[in-house]
């Protein structure tokens, strides 16, 4: 009566290979991140580095977490109530040099 386990795993195996690759460039001080080139600090970073490429490369890698759809809308009603503070201090200010 024992369950079985899943044998599905997460990640394939050429995931690890680059996580591997870049982990070691980590260590030895040598990885830079894409856009910036500047020194990678971080483990994590690292891992995260290797991963997308093995995106890239079509390696069996779950999809990213995108926050991206959150982040941009509480920028957009962000410049809405902006654009709203700034028309009313222009009513306010016109009243006053009228007067």
């Amino acid at each position: 009566m024992a369950r079985k386990k899943s044998s599905k795993r997460k990640y394939g195996p050429k995931a690890s290979e680059s996580v591997e690759r870049e982990m070691h460039e980590y260590k030895r001080g040598k990885l830079k991140s894409g856009r910036s080139g500047k020194k990678v600090k971080s483990r994590k970073q690292a891992i995260a580095i290797g991963l997308s490429e093995a995106r890239r490369e079509g390696a069996k890698v779950p999809k990213k977490k995108s926050s991206s759809k959150k982040s941009s809308s509480k920028k957009s009603s962000g410049r809405k109530s902006s654009s709203k503070k700034s028309s009313s201090s222009r009513k306010k200010s016109s009243k006053k040099s009228s007067s």
